[in-house]
C-alpha cells in the first residue's frame, strides 16, 4: 500500500512541476481534499522541497517577553528574596499592582499587563541562570537526655492539628564552623507554626537555658495568635526541667522528636534554611554588637518573610514504584493563612490586618540589605 501511495505521489508531482499556477492550485487542493494534510505541507511536498516522513517545519514562536520584562523580574525576584517562580507569582498576584502605582517598579504599560499574566515555567526561563547560588545548610545541635522519657515523642505525619498554634523549634549555630573552647557564639531560634508557616527568629548568645528559654518566650509573644503547643528536637536546651514545668503551667503541649530523625522537624528546619541562612549566612557571630544587629534583623524578617514572601504546603504524596508525585497547595504568604483560619479571632487578624497596612516591602528590603551589609561589614573586619 505505501509503495503505490509513494507511486502515486511521485506522478502526481511530475504533472504538478509541469502543470500552470492555475492547473497547480487545482491539483494541491485535490490533494489537501484526498489526503487532509496540512496544505502547506503539501505543497512542500509536491514541489520537491519535502520528503515524505519528514517532520512538518517548526519554525521558532514570535518572542512574547523580552528584556524589559526581563530587567522587572530580576527586580522583583530581589525584593522577594530569590523565591522560586511559583511563589514569586503569588507574590505578584497581591503586590504587583501596588508596586507599579506607588512608582516602586517602573515599567511601561505594555510590560505591566504582561507582568500580570506570566506564568510561573515562563519566569523561570527568563530567569534561568540569573539568580544566585547559595549552600545549603549544616546543624550543630547536641542531643541531652534529661527527662526525654517524660516527654512525648511526635513525627512530623503526627501534626494533624488543622489550626494555628502549634509550633517546632530548633536552634541555628553561629560558630561560622570554628569550636574554641571557652569562647561563646550566638544561635538562633527558629520557631515555626506548622498551620500557617508563621515563622519567628530570635538570637542568643550561647545555648544555655536561660537564654533559649526567654527567647522562647520572646517568640511566643510576637505570634499573632495564640500558642497551642511546642515541640522540638531532644537538645538539652529544650529538654530541661524549667520548660516542662512552663509548658504545664502554661497548659501548652510539649512533644520532642525522635534522636536522629531530623525530618521529624521537617517544617522547622526547612525554615533554618530559606530564613535564617539566607538571611545572615555560616559567619561567626560572637560578639554582643553582631547579637544585637542579628535580633534587629530578625525584627525586620518578623514583617518581611510573613507578610509579604509566599510559601507553598505539601498538600498529598503518592508513591507508584520508586517515583514520588507531590502535589502543593497554591503559594500563600503565613498572613494570608492567619487571616484565613477561623480559628483565629477576629481581634487578632483586625490588629494584624493594621500592621500590614503600613508595611511596605520595598522599604523593608532596604533595611534589610542596609543590616546584611552592616553585619558583614562588622564579621569581615573584625
Amino acid at each position: 500500500m505505501k509503495q503505490s501511495d509513494d507511486r502515486y505521489l511521485k506522478q502526481l508531482r511530475a504533472r504538478y512541476n509541469r502543470a500552470t499556477k492555475t492547473e497547480k492550485t487545482a491539483i494541491l487542493d485535490e490533494y489537501v481534499k484526498t489526503t487532509g494534510q496540512n496544505r502547506s505541507y503539501a505543497s512542500g511536498l509536491l514541489s520537491g522541497r519535502r520528503r515524505t516522513g519528514q517532520r512538518p517545519i517548526c519554525r521558532p514562536r514570535r518572542a512574547v517577553y523580552g528584556d524589559e520584562d526581563r530587567h522587572a523580574l530580576l527586580m522583583l525576584s530581589d525584593l522577594f528574596d530569590g523565591i522560586c517562580s511559583r511563589r514569586l507569582r503569588a507574590a505578584m498576584d497581591v503586590e504587583l499592582p501596588g508596586l507599579v502605582q506607588s512608582g516602586a517598579l517602573q515599567v511601561s504599560p505594555a510590560c505591566y499587563q504582561r507582568l500580570l499574566r506570566i506564568s510561573h515555567a515562563t519566569i523561570d526561563r527568563l530567569l534561568a541562570g540569573r539568580r544566585p547560588q547559595v549552600r545549603s545548610s549544616r546543624g550543630f545541635t547536641k542531643p541531652g537526655t534529661l527527662l526525654k522519657h517524660q516527654i512525648a515523642v511526635r513525627t512530623w505525619a503526627d501534626w494533624t492539628e488543622d489550626r494555628p498554634g502549634f509550633c517546632e523549634m530548633d536552634l541555628v549555630d553561629h560558630s561560622g564552623g570554628l569550636i574554641i573552647r571557652g569562647a561563646d557564639h550566638a544561635w538562633t531560634l527558629c520557631f515555626t507554626d506548622v498551620h500557617t508557616a508563621w515563622t519567628e527568629c530570635v538570637a542568643v548568645r550561647n545555648k544555655a537555658q536561660i537564654h533559649v528559654f526567654e527567647a522562647i518566650r520572646c517568640a511566643r509573644a510576637r505570634l499573632p495568635f495564640p500558642l497551642l503547643g511546642v515541640d522540638s528536637d531532644n537538645g538539652s536546651e529544650f529538654i530541661n526541667d524549667q520548660l516542662r514545668r512552663y509548658c504545664g503551667r502554661e497548659r501548652l503541649t510539649f512533644t520532642r522528636a525522635r534522636a536522629g530523625r531530623r525530618n521529624d522537624n521537617a517544617y522547622v528546619e526547612q525554615k533554618n534554611w530559606s530564613v535564617v541562612r539566607r538571611a545572615v549566612g555560616y559567619y561567626r557571630y560572637d560578639t554582643p554588637q553582631l547579637l544585637d544587629l542579628l535580633n534587629r534583623l530578625y525584627a525586620l524578617l518578623h514583617d518581611y518573610t510573613n507578610s509579604f514572601l509566599p510559601v507553598a504546603k505539601l498538600h498529598s504524596k503518592t508513591r507508584d514504584g520508586s517515583r514520588v508525585t507531590r502535589t502543593y497547595d497554591k503559594p500563600q504568604t503565613p498572613y494570608a493563612r492567619v487571616l484565613a483560619s477561623p480559628h483565629v479571632s477576629e481581634e487578632h487578624r483586625a490588629a494584624l490586618r493594621e500592621i500590614y497596612a503600613v508595611l511596605n516591602v520595598v522599604h523593608l528590603r532596604q533595611q534589610i540589605n542596609q543590616l546584611q551589609a552592616e553585619i558583614i561589614r562588622l564579621v569581615s573586619n573584625p
